[in-house]
């Protein structure tokens, strides 16, 4: 069994700061892919931050230069540093991944359980 365990959420003022972290355990072979999303009450979720195995990084335009998403990938961790907060940011945060278990798996998409970050104004 695979899971993902967030950490980090919290009440914050605008302006300030908050630094998600993401474990994953369990059966896990490989990774590739590992991203961010978030959901506000009433709209849908939608994707914050991804980081691929390589590096690479992708970004909502709406957090774009204040949210960096990094990886450890001897940790199977990975994090969103989030700056310059702002209300509208106000959602709950789920990491997700593509995980597979054996390397004869396909990668299948496993998500966190959520935690809240609330940005007060």
């Amino acid at each position: 069994q695979v899971q993902l365990v967030e950490s980090g959420g919290g009440l914050v003022q605008a302006g300030g700061s908050l630094r998600l972290s993401c474990a994953a355990s369990g059966s896990i072979f490989s990774i590739n892919t590992m991203g961010w999303y978030r959901q506000a009450p009433g709209k849908q979720r939608e994707l914050v931050a991804g980081i691929s195995t390589g590096g690479m990084t992708n970004y909502a335009d709406s957090v774009k230069d204040r949210f960096t998403i990094s990886r450890d990938n001897t940790k199977n961790t990975w994090y969103l540093q989030m700056n310059s907060l702002k209300p509208e940011d106000t959602a709950v945060y789920y990491c997700n991944a593509g995980i597979s278990e054996t390397w004869w798996s396909s990668f299948r998409d496993y998500w966190g359980q959520g935690t809240q970050v609330t940005v007060s104004s």
